[in-house]
């Protein structure tokens, strides 16, 4: 079995995320999350796309009086039997905002999340 190359921090979390592939081809919705960093997440799914495929990530914060999201464009950089794990490209500042909040609550470590944030390992 290989190290893991993963640098950044990642916390358990559950919850239902919709991808839609930017060429349009689709959409699936995962049901569950495994875990989540600031630079992508896994989900589990039946179905999965293709390593590089591009897509829109929804990834629902529920649980609130006022529906949320974050939204993010990434792309799908591993698949398997279970599932898919998306890596984040591009997210908004708000959509940021509430990312950076879900790992603050869900690692218990918010100062090592804003170390993350000021000097990024890719």
């Amino acid at each position: 079995m290989g190290r893991d190359q993963r640098r950044n921090v990642r916390a358990p979390f559950e919850t239902r995320v919709t991808i839609t592939p930017l060429d349009g081809q689709g959409t699936i919705t995962a049901t569950r999350t495994r875990d989540i960093s600031l630079k992508g997440l896994y989900c589990y799914s039946p179905i999965t796309l293709p390593q590089g495929t591009r897509c829109k990530i929804y990834i629902e914060l529920l649980g609130l009086q006022e529906p949320l999201a974050v939204q993010v464009i990434g792309h799908v950089i591993r698949d398997d039997e279970e599932g898919m794990a998306l890596f984040f490209d591009e997210i908004d500042l708000e959509s940021f905002h509430h990312l950076k909040n879900i790992l603050y609550y869900n690692t218990g470590d918010p100062e090592r999340i804003d170390r993350e944030i000021i000097h990024p390992q890719g």
